[in-house]
């Protein structure tokens, strides 16, 4: 099976009063149908990575592959549509918009792309009934609870199909159970052409993935990976 995203001498600064290095010459291949977990101490990289392979944020050195295209950073245009159609990100804020409905929330982003407005809606009404907040479509992100808006921000992650799913400390303002609840929504969510990554402080979660990747200093580390 060919590497679906694959990251080479991928390098991160920022610069500021002076250069501070966030990546430090990483590679890695991350395959369809597999889990990834991302560990480290704040400030280790993890929220860098996840930012550099959703395409948010560019590599100051080093290159990102996606099915076998390789990504030119300045081509804003172009990685954002490579963004919309095959990557979905669910933040540790559910990051939903505050004016508009938790429908309004999923479906948005699928009508960007087809411009078909019921389909968006039933596409969304569909995938908010698999995260279990039917009863929920018409209520605003202010009206909802965390672990609530946080399977909203799932649905709405999931709208176009994605063959990437990021995660960033999805679970990371949660209590236990609904962190356990957004955790076994997420990995329902595995496929034979899908990559799963997620950052994550808890082990109990990160031991649930196929592959535990340990960041540190910049630095990364395989754990375990299973075949």
């Amino acid at each position: 099976m060919n590497n679906y995203i694959k990251i080479k001498n991928l390098t991160k600064k920022y610069e500021k009063n002076k250069s501070i290095k966030v990546l430090n010459d990483i590679s890695f291949n991350f395959e369809p149908g597999k889990t990834y977990s991302i560990m480290g101490p704040s400030g280790s990289g993890k929220s860098t990575v996840l930012n550099l392979l959703s395409l948010i944020d560019k590599p100051t050195s080093g290159s990102i592959e996606i099915n076998s295209n390789k990504i030119k950073p300045n081509n804003k245009v172009e990685n954002d549509l490579i963004r919309a159609k095959k990557i979905g990100i669910i933040y540790q804020d559910k990051n939903l918009l505050s004016d508009f409905t938790a429908l309004e929330n999923v479906y948005l982003p699928n009508l960007l792309i087809s411009k078909e407005k019921q389909n968006s809606i039933e596409l969304a009404k569909k995938l908010i009934k698999k995260v279990g907040m039917s009863s929920r479509l018409n209520h605003f992100p202010n009206e909802l609870s965390g672990g609530e808006n946080q399977r909203i921000a799932i649905a709405r992650a999931l709208i176009n199909d994605p063959d990437i799913i990021l995660a960033d400390e999805p679970t990371g303002s949660l209590d236990t159970d609904n962190a356990k609840l957004i955790f076994k929504i997420l990995f329902n969510l595995k496929n034979k052409n899908r990559i799963i990554i997620f950052a994550t402080h808890n082990r109990y979660f990160a031991n649930m993935a196929d592959c535990k990747i340990m960041m540190n200093d910049g630095n990364m580390h395989i754990i375990n990976a299973t075949a």
